[in-house]
């Protein structure tokens, strides 16, 4: 057993619970604070596992996220683990493509989680006054007469061949920062009453493709498919392109066969082989696809001495791949403050939600909606440029974001009244016609149900970012 003196040799300024995309980058970036001060921060970096991870999820970084990145110091993390560049977007409705291109020559990264997370752990391994340990993190050590949080307890993993049983080791610090990812295990404790649990609203299914043609090369595909959730695809290697279908609860007990006959024949043509194969030969993995709104940390609000960060405190669907780049700058933040109670990405983070209830869409003004959305992307020029600013986090402005969302509305209304809509179906081929004078009474009381729902979907995602 360790005496009182031996128990507090283990105290640091800062702990950090979770060396993942959030954990290992704090821990180079508060390094890099830490050699400017006359007494060193000494930082303990707490991981449960530093093998490399297998994950779904977590593959394509945004433009915004690799501007964060060079400021944290550690692009160098792309290189060497077979990135492959991203361009920008491609939405593809009834097998029409529509590009979306970054702007002025940014550029994304697509690429396996597990190699990205193994380099930014070397440079955190590697970062002035970092200890980085592999040990389970079992519980938060508060202090009985302040409810101050102190540190953590955690059992570190056993050396090979060792068979002796070890003890729960406390690690002190005045600041403990978890982030240990969508499951935390602390979450609850750190707010208490003002804590919110996650809601799953889907589950992504993910497999590889190998040697797949997506409809724009080194474009971020978002597939809409009708009666089900959408398809995203991008390329994670030379010749490895994943695939996440989106499958809403309950999801089917049969999912190589939901997809090889309900979302497979809806795919681009050249998708439906490379899809095949991969169904046949590769296993499939599931990923739940959870909603955490940030909830304000601080003062009474919550634990003190604690902060949670990243997806243990808040999560979108990742639809548009953009966690990975709302964590960075999270910790662009916290590194120049050393506390951040909101996050940067205002934008990018509504503007996802609400393209997904779009995208996602079953419910019939949603659908006019995801319609008009896909022909207001059309138009081009600024109608592709400004909102592809917002998804790549290039820019945060959500009066921008207002703007774009309520015109895609009203264009939808537009659609509704002057474009031609299926109306039958002749030997197989579908049959298009523009709605008749006589029908613009109800699709009038239809139009305002669908602006309704537009309210509906957008105002209350933007209380949650902007509320004080």
């Amino acid at each position: 057993m360790k005496n009182h003196a031996q128990m507090w040799s283990t105290s640091y300024d800062i702990i950090i619970v979770g060396a993942g995309v959030v954990g290992s980058s704090l821990a180079h970036a508060l390094s890099n604070v830490s050699i400017q001060r006359s007494k060193p921060l000494r930082i303990c970096l707490l991981e449960r596992s530093l093998s490399e991870p297998d994950r779904i999820v977590g593959e394509l970084l945004q433009p915004g996220g690799i501007m964060a990145l060079k400021k944290l110091g550690l692009e160098s993390c792309l290189e060497g683990i077979g990135a492959v560049p991203t361009y920008g977007y491609c939405v593809v409705l009834d097998g029409k493509p529509v590009q979306i291109p970054y702007p002025n020559g940014h550029e994304g990264r697509g690429f396996h989680h597990g190699r990205f997370i193994q380099a930014l752990r070397e440079k955190a391994k590697k970062a002035t006054c970092v200890e980085v340990v592999e040990a389970t993190v079992s519980e938060l050590i508060e202090c009985p007469l302040t409810g101050r949080i102190l540190g953590v307890r955690a059992t570190r993993k056993l050396a090979a061949g060792d068979a002796e049983p070890v003890e729960k080791e406390p690690f002190f610090a005045d600041l403990t920062v978890v982030a240990d990812g969508c499951f935390s295990n602390f979450r609850n404790l750190v707010m208490g009453k003002a804590g919110i649990k996650p809601a799953t609203r889907s589950h992504f299914v993910g497999v590889v493709l190998e040697d797949a043609n997506l409809p724009i090369d080194k474009h971020g595909t978002v597939v809409l498919v009708r009666g089900q959730g959408p398809v995203l695809l991008y390329q994670i290697a030379e010749h490895e392109t994943r695939m996440l279908v989106d499958l809403k609860e309950p999801v089917p007990s049969d999912i190589k066969d939901h997809i090889l006959t309900q979302i497979n024949p809806q795919l681009p043509s050249a998708l439906q082989v490379p899809v095949e194969r991969a169904l046949a030969n590769d296993r499939i993995r599931r990923m739940p696809n959870s909603w955490l709104p940030p909830a304000e940390q601080g003062g009474h609000l919550s634990k003190e001495g604690v902060i949670l960060v990243g997806d243990s405190w808040n999560m979108r669907h990742p639809l548009t791949g953009g966690g990975m780049t709302v964590a960075f700058n999270d910790v662009v933040l916290l590194t120049d403050m050393l506390v951040g109670y909101k996050s940067s990405q205002i934008g990018s983070k509504s503007l996802v939600v609400a393209l997904y209830d779009l995208f996602g869409a079953e419910d019939p003004s949603l659908e006019v909606l995801r319609v008009g959305c896909f022909k207001y992307f059309e138009l081009g020029g600024n109608c592709i440029r400004e909102p592809v600013t917002l998804l790549a986090a290039i820019e945060q402005a959500p009066f921008m974001l207002f703007r774009h969302f309520f015109a895609v509305a009203l264009y939808s209304i537009w659609v509704l009244f002057t474009h031609p809509r299926q109306i039958g179906v002749d030997k197989g081929k579908p049959i298009f016609a523009k709605p008749r004078p006589d029908e613009y009474p109800l699709l009038f009381l239809k139009s305002v149900h669908v602006f309704w729902t537009a309210c509906v979907v957008f105002l209350p995602l933007m209380w949650t970012e902007i509320r004080p």
